[in-house]
Parts: structure tokens; C-alpha cells; sequence
């Protein structure tokens, strides 16, 4: 871990005299959310391929740059893509740009992530402000030896989610004029999607939509003392009783027509928030 530290550092380092951006906030978008970055005005961008240590994104509609700008007047650094543990990564990886967010000074996390639903009311294009998780990837970025520059052993997890931010949230989503819900977001590994037995289950035990991302990061940033908000774009609606095939390119249709007006939110909280 030591030797993980270290990669993380460089980084940050690389970065950092590359940019003269210090940012305070820290955006990660999902499939087809890439747009919803448009909100920064961009300073410097990079490629992850250019980046030393950071992984690539190998996901359709993840388009591999790490913005550096503002929004407003607020410095913020914006990812347009992340990393999953579908696509191999490990815990660690797809973590390395939450805790090189964190070295380089950033307080706030907000992430964005496509999800199907679950909740009867929720239609696609509704967002969902993540209230808590579930996660049930079978992993943990967390695992193994304790770095304690970057937290404590055993982070408390029972207020991940920042009560303002998601207040601001709300807010912003009456400006966006976009139909705004709370609820429990499920994290699986995936990439296999659900079947109708696990959306049952996933119903059953208080999940609102479910995704293929988001859990690692926020505990990762949990662990650094990052504030946190979490925005779903639902994208589709699992039945258990009505089973429809879930298709790539229309989830990530319906994501590409969501990214303005949650740009719109991300915008309203950053100028508003602390």
C-alpha cells in the first residue's frame, strides 16, 4: 500500500505542475454523462493515457479526460469517465483518482452515475439524490493495509451521503426543471445485468436503482473526509414482473438526453454550496 501511496503522490505531482487550478471540488460522470462536465470552464484537460499511473477507461461513452477549470468561481477538477471492476480493475484502481483528487486538495465529491430503477414512481430521465447505498460488489477499497495520512481504520459509513449538498441538489433540480427523487442506490460488479430473482431481492432490501459503479469511490472518499453527493440518472425501469431487455446504446440514450439538465444541477451546487 505504501508502494500505492507513493504511485498516488506522483500524480498528483505531475499534475500539479501542469495546472495551475487547485480545485476544491471534484466531479465524476458515468455512461453517457460525459456532457454534464460542460458545466467547467476548462483551464488544462488530459488525457488518462497521458497521465502517469492512472488507468484508462475502456467503457462506450467514457471519454478518458481529466478536466481542470471552474465552475462560477470555484476550481474544480471533472472527470468524463471512470474505471469499474467489470472491466478488471481492481478496488485500488478504480480509487487512484478519488485519492489523487484528495492530494491535490479537493473537499467535495460529486458523482454521477447511470442507473436502472426500481421505485414505481421513477421514469427514465428522473434523477435520483443518493440518501445511502447498498453495496453488494463483494468489494472494498479499503481492504488490506490502512494508509493513515489518508484515514482512519474503520471510517464511519452511517452519513456518507452530505445532507446540504443533497438539499442543494433538490434546488437545482427545480432550476433544471427536472423531475428530482431520493432514494438507495444498489452497487453490484456486474457487468451481467440483473435478473428478475435479484431485482426482487434489490426491492426487498430497500434499493431504490441499481449501477455498476459509484460504492468504491464514495467510501474511498469517505475515508479521506470528503463531503459527498451522488446523483443517478435512471435510465431505465427493472419490472420483475414485465422483464425488458436492457440495451447498451438506449441506456445510454436516455443518459446523453439527462447530461444538460444535470449539468445544470452540478452547476447550481458548486456556486452554491460551502
Amino acid at each position: 500500500m505504501r508502494h500505492y501511496r507513493h504511485k498516488v503522490l506522483e500524480t498528483a505531482r505531475y499534475i500539479q505542475e501542469r495546472t495551475t487550478v487547485r480545485p476544491r471540488f471534484g466531479l465524476l460522470t458515468g455512461t453517457g454523462l460525459g456532457d454534464s462536465a460542460g458545466a467547467v470552464r476548462i483551464a488544462r484537460a488530459f488525457d488518462y493515457a497521458d497521465i502517469p499511473h492512472f488507468p484508462v477507461s475502456t467503457v462506450q461513452s467514457h471519454t478518458g479526460r481529466l478536466l481542470f477549470g471552474t465552475i462560477g468561481e470555484k476550481p474544480v477538477v471533472a472527470m468524463q469517465g471512470r474505471f469499474h471492476l467489470y472491466e478488471g480493475y481492481s478496488p485500488a484502481e478504480v480509487t487512484f483518482p478519488i485519492r489523487v483528487m484528495r492530494e491535490m486538495g479537493v473537499g467535495t465529491l460529486i458523482l454521477s452515475n447511470a442507473a436502472g430503477g426500481f421505485n414505481p414512481v421513477f421514469e427514465p430521465g428522473d434523477i435520483m439524490i443518493l440518501r445511502d447505498h447498498i453495496n453488494l460488489t463483494g468489494e472494498n477499497p479499503l481492504a488490506g493495509e490502512n494508509i493513515p495520512e489518508w484515514g482512519i481504520r474503520f471510517p464511519d459509513m452511517c452519513a456518507v451521503y452530505d445532507r446540504a449538498l443533497a438539499d442543494l441538489a433538490a434546488a437545482g433540480g427545480k432550476v433544471a426543471g427536472v423531475s428530482v427523487h431520493r432514494g438507495v442506490y444498489a452497487g453490484l460488479k456486474g457487468p451481467s445485468l440483473e435478473t428478475p430473482a435479484e431485482v426482487r431481492f434489490l426491492r426487498l432490501i430497500g434499493a431504490d436503482a441499481v449501477g455498476f459503479s459509484t460504492v468504491q469511490e464514495v467510501i474511498a472518499g469517505v475515508h479521506a473526509g470528503m463531503r459527498i453527493l451522488g446523483l443517478s440518472t435512471i435510465t431505465n425501469i427493472n419490472d420483475p414482473d414485465i422483464p425488458v431487455p436492457g440495451e447498451i446504446d438506449e441506456i445510454i440514450a436516455v443518459a446523453n438526453r439527462a447530461a444538460p439538465r444535470l449539468e445544470k444541477m452540478i452547476r447550481y451546487v458548486v456556486e452554491h454550496a460551502e
